[in-house]
């Protein structure tokens, strides 16, 4: 087999395409489906009988996306290697009644999703972006991707305690962001402005899935552009290199195992939907495909049973103010590398075998790799890594990139590191 093609800065900045693309998990899904499009993918309906042809298939359901490649002659019981990610980001999305406005002020009404940093959406210049479902139960994706909300924070002159005593945000009264002025607050007011952005009629708009995010662009900083600040890292920077990812190995006319990609909404909220890493969208996908190809019940266990996934989201760099808060042993640094997880209480689902299998994937590829724990005396973030272990049996490796700043508005990651990771999965996804 021939060495795999060698990703480089231009991924990264293909990354910030990426990022500035994809204000929203629908629309994450949408540009990662146009590029499998590129690569000779498919669309199949989950409403359809699945026939066993080879070649590369997707899946959109919602904010998710499950592909897969299928080499010629492939046996049913082949195993899967799976790049599990998630597409949502902490935000502020709009509450069933969005219209809300007080003293002249027109606002919108929005509901805190996942745990965002609260501050960092203080006096940003914010678009709204999301889908749409209309009346005859079709679905349309709308951005708005310029200057419309801003949550404006109160000024020192009336909070003189906050520098002292720091900032201290109510949920429900401090959140909500300004669009206008005006005392005459009418229901359905944003609704129709979305509808006219869209090109849609008065009324067509029967229900909806909306989010705020940062119109600012993604940028490289630093003395020598060797960082990138930008939106939603966490976790699309993982998507982003599944899918460059898999599309490299699919133009592979032979594989030991069928390279499949699983991004996943609702990981921050708990991942139970279903189009959440906790629900039956990946068992259905791969148990579907084990059956289009003719295969039983007994290929579809010999199948899960050597099949491994890599859960890759983003972890922590350490942080050079806050040195204290991380495992003294265990220090990743951005541009080190990817990083491997580790939580012996289960909070990620590494083990030992699990190292090896990652261990090899980085040797093959060339790529340094660091690891991550927690400090004894801070409580462990999770992933999607321990739910997919124990939902589907399938051995599981947490996996990612050290960023710093996550959940903010605006995250912080090595210019270098995004493709090194990239590396590494087209080396995991061969085998």
């Amino acid at each position: 087999m021939s060495a795999p093609h060698r990703l480089d800065r231009g991924h990264t900045d293909d990354l910030m395409t990426f990022l500035a693309a994809s204000p929203t998990p629908y629309h994450a899904v949408a540009n990662a489906a146009e590029r499998l499009e590129k690569a000779g993918f498919r669309q199949v309906s989950e409403t359809d009988a699945w026939e066993g042809s080879s070649g590369g298939k997707y899946v959109l359901r919602g904010g998710a996306i499950i592909a897969w490649y299928v080499p010629e002659g492939t046996a049913p019981h082949t195993p899967y290697r799976i790049v599990g990610a998630h597409t949502d980001s902490p935000n502020l999305r709009v509450k069933p009644l969005p219209d809300a406005g007080a003293h002249g002020w027109r606002q919108v009404a929005v509901e805190i999703y996942g745990g965002p940093l609260m501050n960092s959406w203080l006096d940003r210049d914010l678009g709204l972006a999301g889908r749409l479902t209309l009346r005859d139960g079709s679905t349309r994706l709308v951005n708005v991707d310029r200057p419309l909300l801003r949550v404006p924070q109160l000024a020192i002159h009336l909070d003189r305690a906050v520098s002292s005593e720091g900032l201290k945000l109510d949920k429900q009264r401090h959140l909500q962001p300004i669009w206008g002025l005006g005392d005459d607050v009418r229901d359905g007011d944003l609704i129709a402005f979305l509808e006219e952005e869209s090109g849609l009629g008065a009324g067509e708009v029967t229900g909806w899935d909306l989010m705020t995010h940062s119109v600012e662009a993604p940028a490289y900083l630093g003395r020598d552009h060797e960082l990138v600040a930008g939106p939603r890292m966490d976790n699309l920077l993982s998507v982003h290199a599944g899918v460059a990812a898999l599309t490299a190995v699919s133009a592979r006319p032979e594989l030991p195992y069928i390279p499949v990609l699983a991004a996943f909404d609702h990981e921050e909220n708990g991942s139970q939907s279903d189009t959440g890493a906790d629900g039956p969208l990946l068992g259905g996908v791969l148990e579907r495909s084990v059956f289009a190809r003719g295969g039983s019940y007994e290929d579809r266990a010999r199948a899960f049973a050597g099949t491994v996934c890599l859960s890759s989201d983003t972890g922590h760099a350490v942080h050079p103010n806050y040195a204290e808060r991380h495992d003294p042993t265990h220090h990743p640094r951005v541009n080190g590398g990817p990083i491997l997880k580790v939580n012996v209480n289960n909070r990620y689902a590494t083990d030992g075998s699990g190292r090896a299998v990652w261990a090899a994937a980085c040797e093959k590829a060339g790529v340094p790799f660091q690891t991550f724990v927690s400090n004894n005396s801070m409580p462990c973030g999770t992933t999607i890594g321990p739910i997919t272990a124990a939902r589907h049996g399938i051995k599981t490796v947490d996996i990612g990139v050290a960023i710093l700043s996550m959940h903010s508005v605006r995250e912080l990651c090595g210019a270098d590191d995004p493709h090194l990771l990239a590396n590494a999965l087209v080396a995991f996804l061969e085998g």
